[in-house]
């Protein structure tokens, strides 16, 4: 969702000024890591630094300065501790940054709240491939679907969500960007061996693919590792593929259900 915070905040202040509120640094138990976000406007909010008293009491200093009312620590951070005094039992301390926005901030606004985004090639437009991009488009991910169909997409597009066309579709592999994620669910098991192929012999060339996933079951696994080896590769070498995908514990295979369990798993590969 922080693509879209930082489109709104964007959107927003082109009608009217707002306060950006920043978490600087934190100790303790917190709900939100250094850097998390939110813009108050006199009328509304974009983003979340982590809810509760917290949030309504950093509302409440925003909208003062806002409104012109000086405040008692100056411009420096403001320490808020996350115990009985604020309603909340994280333990913690939260140091919030205020900073006062008109239309003119924008250009470095897009620089500095830009969120990170790890690059995801989805190959297969089938009924996970649509479930998962729905579920990835949100999160911090670059995705790039790719198929080797012409009209399969979504249309449109999630929002950050790049289309591109491949036919044959492995000849896309050598192109991804350097830190992929893969994710491979094509329309035939043919298609998929060859994506996995041609992700391994990146891997030999590269290893900058840091996790390479195949839906399927542990017997489709079986049998691609005898086709994989028959074609060259080694024991080690298959071992850099994940399958099946999706953690562990997750029933159900309603590709709704596939998709939260291989985007959850994905996020856990962030460390």
């Amino acid at each position: 969702m922080a693509v879209e915070h930082l489109r709104l905040l964007l959107e927003g202040l082109a009608a009217a000024p707002a306060c950006l509120v920043r978490v600087e640094s934190t100790q303790g138990s917190v709900p939100r890591e250094p850097g998390a976000w939110m813009a108050v406007f006199a009328d509304g909010f974009v983003g979340t630094i982590g809810g509760g008293h917290l949030e309504h009491q950093a509302m409440a200093e925003a909208r003062r300065r806002l409104a012109g009312v000086p405040s008692s620590p100056g411009n420096g951070p403001m320490r808020f501790a996350l115990g009985p005094a604020l309603g909340q039992c994280c333990g913690g301390v939260v140091h919030l940054t205020f900073e006062l926005l008109t239309a003119g901030d924008a250009p470095t606004l897009a620089d500095s709240l830009a969120p990170r985004l790890h690059p995801v090639a989805l190959f297969g437009g089938g009924h996970v491939g649509h479930a998962l991009a729905r579920v990835l488009a949100p999160l911090p991910f670059a995705l790039t679907w790719i198929d080797s169909r012409d009209g399969i997409f979504l249309q449109p597009a999630p929002d950050g969500v790049a289309c591109e066309h491949s036919d044959p579709v492995q000849m896309a592999v050598p192109g991804l960007a350097p830190g992929t994620r893969v994710l491979i669910m094509s329309f035939s098991h043919a298609e998929d061996l060859d994506v996995v192929a041609a992700c391994l012999r990146r891997q030999r060339e590269r290893q900058d693919l840091p996790f390479i996933g195949l839906i399927g079951s542990k017997t489709k696994w079986a049998t691609f590792s005898n086709r994989l080896h028959g074609r060259g590769f080694a024991q080690e070498e298959l071992a850099q593929i994940t399958c099946p995908i999706g953690v562990p514990g997750i029933g159900g295979k309603e590709p709704e259900v596939i998709a939260v369990a291989v985007a959850a798993q994905l996020l856990q590969t962030l460390g």
